[in-house]
């Protein structure tokens, strides 16, 4: 499927997200350098996509969006993706209910 949308998220100065979408990766071209272009995604669609200058990416995100991120983004969310996340537990007393 091709990619459609060309998103480009930076950080705010209070460390919110800030999204930018644009119909064409020429768009992007008025406020980022192109310094080459990929030929190693794995996804199909991607290669031959433009590698901007400060920007890390393109990486797939869904179907038809093509994402771009500062560094400063792509290593806050890389991080909070690696945090393990603890199993939530079912309560035993429900249980202990039910049994007795």
């Amino acid at each position: 499927m091709a990619k459609d949308t060309w998103r480009v998220v930076t950080q705010g100065r209070d460390g919110e997200l800030i999204v930018h979408d644009f119909d064409t990766a020429e768009d992007i071209l008025k406020s980022h350098l192109q310094v080459g272009i990929d030929d190693c995604s794995t996804d199909l669609d991607l290669r031959g996509a433009p590698v901007f200058r400060s920007l890390i990416g393109p990486m797939p995100e869904g179907d038809n969006v093509v994402r771009y991120e500062t560094p400063e983004v792509f290593e806050m969310l890389t991080k909070e993706w690696a945090i393990p996340r603890t199993p939530k537990r079912r309560s035993r007393k429900k249980a202990a209910l039910t049994d007795g």
